[in-house]
């Protein structure tokens, strides 16, 4: 909607604050080990036809053996399943876990994809909330309020989308006491797993699957920066076998059987891919990713009606608030965010999108160049259209 208010006589390139997605800058360009590995893949012959539904076994080992290096518990290929990306891992859980009179418990702000596919199998949502005064932490007592016998698993996203924090090591143990409390799963969105680079590091929710089974669902979408590869996993994360018991593991093993596959030969690259890459190759996307989060919060320290409560310290997003009453001719989040896009070539996401009214959500992980520009015609805007004294 944003990209067709856009004014086409406006010469100057559009500046993408809107989508999580910065393949497109040459900055971000992935690793030549993760391009080598899927021309090599493709050269072998190998994996030109159907792979099994729940994916390649050397695949499957490889997310293993990749997820394993942070966890307590060492993962095997059988808890892994490889999905069309994070979102086809998102679909095949929720889907699986729905029941006539179940409902899921899913934060807000959040990623408004697990309310879709929720709403579209009729599985009821209840949303808790996340504190934007502690750092987006997730607001527990809102969790045992709205939880009962017909729940089945909460959502959490960390590093967050939308709100780009990181949550702490003893934060997540308090989440999976809670729903070891309420007797619920705990699905962990880690599509942005160790994209963190403020005062806490990132802690997989699986650590904490002794206390209560965790679902996380992954990819190489986002660290790798190659979210067209469509290559993600689900993986279960239950020493307990509760999961099992319960009929869940063959429910998702039947859902994949009659959906797509993420294609064989990104399959097949998938173990150079996950082994072989550099750390320096993550530190430098980390590196430049924490520039523009500092270039895109001192930049909105000085917007008059732009308020930033929590810094960023993971993922590709910051939530920032807007003050209605600075403004003249804004009507809300939505109001603000065409008029953005038509005045100024600027697509920033109204918080409406992601379950906050009046708020925003700045995706800062582009060029630095770009987003500077980006945050000078941000900053023209509000003086442009803020009551003059």
């Amino acid at each position: 909607m944003l990209l067709s208010k856009l004014d086409q006589s406006d010469t100057r390139p559009v500046i993408p604050l809107g989508h999580g997605d910065p393949s497109a800058f040459p900055c971000f360009r992935t690793t030549q080990i993760a391009e080598d590995a899927i021309v090599d893949s493709i050269r072998s012959a190998k994996f030109n036809g159907y792979g099994p539904t729940v994916g390649i076994l050397p695949a499957r080992r490889a997310v293993a053996e990749y997820l394993s290096q942070d966890l307590p518990n060492k993962l095997s290929p059988d808890d892994v399943f490889l999905t069309l990306g994070c979102t086809q891992a998102i679909q095949t859980i929720v889907t699986v876990l729905t029941n006539p009179k179940a409902n899921i418990l899913l934060p807000k702000p959040g990623f408004p994809y697990y309310e879709a596919i929720a709403k579209s199998c009729q599985l009821e949502v209840r949303h808790f909330d996340l504190l934007p005064d502690k750092d987006w932490e997730v607001d527990l007592d809102s969790v045992n309020a709205l939880a009962d016998e017909n729940t089945v698993a909460m959502v959490i996203i960390n590093p967050g989308n939308p709100c780009g924090n990181v949550f702490t090591h003893q934060h997540l143990q308090k989440v999976a006491e809670t729903a070891k409390k309420l007797g619920i799963l705990v699905i962990s969105d880690e599509v942005y797993d160790h994209i963190a680079f403020g005062k806490n590091p990132f802690v997989p929710m699986a650590t904490f699957a002794s206390i209560t089974p965790i679902i996380t669902l992954g990819s190489i979408s986002k660290r790798w920066i190659v979210p067209g590869w469509r290559l993600g996993w689900l993986v279960i994360n239950d020493p307990n076998g509760i999961l099992k018991q319960h009929g869940i593991i063959d429910c998702i093993t039947a859902y994949l059987n009659i959906s797509s596959d993420a294609p064989t030969f990104i399959q097949g690259a998938a173990p150079d891919i996950l082994a072989k890459t550099k750390e320096d190759f993550f530190l430098k996307i980390v590196n430049i990713i924490k520039e523009d989060a500092n270039i895109c919060i001192e930049g909105i320290q000085d917007i008059p009606g732009i308020i930033c409560p929590s810094k960023p310290e993971g993922s590709m997003f910051v939530m920032v608030k807007l003050d209605l009453s600075v403004f003249e001719d804004i009507k809300d989040d939505v109001d603000f965010c065409v008029k953005l896009a038509k005045e100024e070539s600027v697509i920033i996401l109204p918080g409406i999108s992601v379950g906050l009214n009046n708020w925003l959500r700045v995706t800062f992980a582009i060029e630095p160049s770009v987003l500077e520009e980006g945050i000078k015609r941000l900053k023209k805007f509000c003086q442009r259209h803020s009551k003059k004294p």
